[in-house]
């Protein structure tokens, strides 16, 4: 069964058109659906797979508490041990759904450092991610990284900024080029 990670940023509280659109063909489609609980994107995605009956819903909680799981779907309760409630707390999870599904689907508004790293944690594992990038309410298709330096252009200065003092991504995109760049063998 084809799964979906799909996240985005806290700042999205709504679904725009296009979006439940994209959300329609996967729900028709009947694909397993893997979301985080945090407020924002997940919420909100939560409340229109709720509000249309979708039941092939995970949600991914931390530890024992669930923040948000609108529809009482099965929740998969991932552990820390750490108990300071922080970015890396929290991208444990995100780092497990990228590691189940087949595919993602990010909702970013250009800012959120959790959801590019979903889409670093997807494309390293070669997985298709689908991006709806907010300031230009468009869709963005990455297939490798430097798909995703394409779409890190049209970001703000100061956001790629942030991205790089907290995520290093300099290093990583450097790092999975050379990767990319590595010859594999090739048996006659």
């Amino acid at each position: 069964m084809t799964k979906v990670f799909i996240g985005g940023s806290r700042k999205i509280i709504s679904l725009n058109p296009d979006i439940k659109a994209r959300l329609d063909n996967i729900i028709e489609k009947g694909y397993a659906i893997l979301i985080g609980d945090a407020n924002g994107a997940d919420k909100a995605v939560q409340k229109y797979l709720h509000e249309n009956a979708y039941q092939n819903v995970q949600v991914f909680c931390m530890d024992q508490e669930c923040r948000n799981n609108i529809g009482n779907w099965e929740s998969t309760h991932i552990t820390s041990p750490q108990s300071r409630k922080d970015f890396s707390y929290y991208s444990i999870k995100d780092a497990e759904m990228a590691k189940e599904a087949e595919y993602g689907f990010m909702l970013w508004e250009g800012k959120s450092n959790g959801t590019l790293n979903n889409m670093v944690n997807l494309l390293k594992a070669n997985k298709k991610v689908l991006v709806y990038f907010l300031p230009q309410k468009a869709f963005f298709k990455l297939l490798t990284f430097s798909d995703l330096e394409k779409l890190l252009q049209e970001c703000e200065k100061e956001a790629v900024q942030a991205f790089e003092e907290k995520l290093n991504l300099s290093q990583i995109l450097k790092a999975e080029k050379q990767k990319q760049l590595q010859p594999g063998f090739h048996f006659v």
